[in-house]
């Protein structure tokens, strides 16, 4: 994934202090001065558990987290920086292009004296290169939070040892899968009853590598059916898909009623139910 962010921030001070996700100018990197700690921690980090991400279409996720500071932390002024993140491996504050991606800036709410809500989106762009297929998996919640303390952050003259910054990992987790796609065909439509029924169907995920959909082999499908005026599928039986992802079995018709495949997913994969496919037993 692609570090990203909105506003004009601090990405890296050299010699002193990398901060992650942000981006400033090699004259502003240059000044003297090293960073303080900043009087804040984050809590109660809310993120969806799973986000689904395919070829082309940006993925959108909100992202909530408490932003706890001190008295002289204001995190609603203008010159006041947090946001959120993703990363994986260790948050060490050298996260690169490959490490992590982030919300731009979060929008903080005042709860008390001492603390914040803040809001935010996280953006996935697998069209621009954002992910390869091995990203796919687990990956950590983290938030940091930049106080420049009255300095335009877009300045030549920026004095480091007046800015503050705080990052914190290891708040949650969430997984980031490849999207899975899943077709199902019966045949021969209409059917009398005590014929044979074939399913055929596909099974794919997106390959974030080519930007294309590709066949996912060897996986365990259900083969389902929904009889004609009810809502709930029943398993009829399960089988693997084949090395390009096809899948085919056969089944003895009965009744009217819909037959789809259905795929549980694993932990690089989300869970797809291809569309029933209604049969006409006659």
């Amino acid at each position: 994934m692609r570090i990203r962010a909105t506003a004009a921030a601090v990405s890296a001070v050299t010699g002193a202090l990398a901060l992650t996700g942000l981006a400033v100018p090699a004259a502003q990197a240059a000044d003297s001065g090293t960073p303080y700690t900043l009087d804040v921690s984050f809590s109660n980090f809310k993120i969806a558990s799973s986000i689904k991400v395919g070829t082309t279409a940006t993925v959108s996720t909100k992202v909530s987290y408490t932003l706890t500071h001190g008295s002289d932390v204001d995190p609603t002024a203008s010159d006041f920086y947090t946001d959120a993140m993703l990363y994986r491996g260790t948050l060490d504050g050298t996260e690169d292009s490959s490490d992590g991606v982030s919300s731009g800036p979060a929008t903080c709410t005042v709860t008390s004296a001492t603390t914040a809500t803040c809001t935010g989106t996280l953006d996935i762009y697998p069209a621009d290169g954002d992910l390869s297929n091995a990203d796919a998996g687990t990956w950590k919640g983290a938030a940091e939070a930049v106080d420049f303390n009255g300095q335009d952050p877009n300045s030549n003259n920026l004095d480091l040892s007046k800015i503050g910054y705080k990052d914190q990992g290891d708040l949650a987790t969430t997984k980031v899968l490849r999207l899975g796609k899943l077709t199902a065909n019966a045949s021969p439509e209409p059917v009398k009853k005590g014929k044979t029924i074939t399913v055929t169907g596909k099974l794919t995920r997106a390959n974030w590598e080519t930007g294309k959909y590709a066949g996912y082999a060897s996986q365990s499908v259900k083969l389902q059916f929904r009889k004609k005026g009810s809502s709930t599928y029943t398993t009829v039986k399960t089988i693997k898909s084949s090395s390009t992802g096809a899948l085919s079995t056969t089944v003895t018709a009965s009744v009217d009623g819909y037959y789809r495949y259905s795929f549980a997913g694993t932990a690089t994969t989300s869970a797809v139910n291809a569309t029933g496919d209604y049969i006409d037993v006659q």
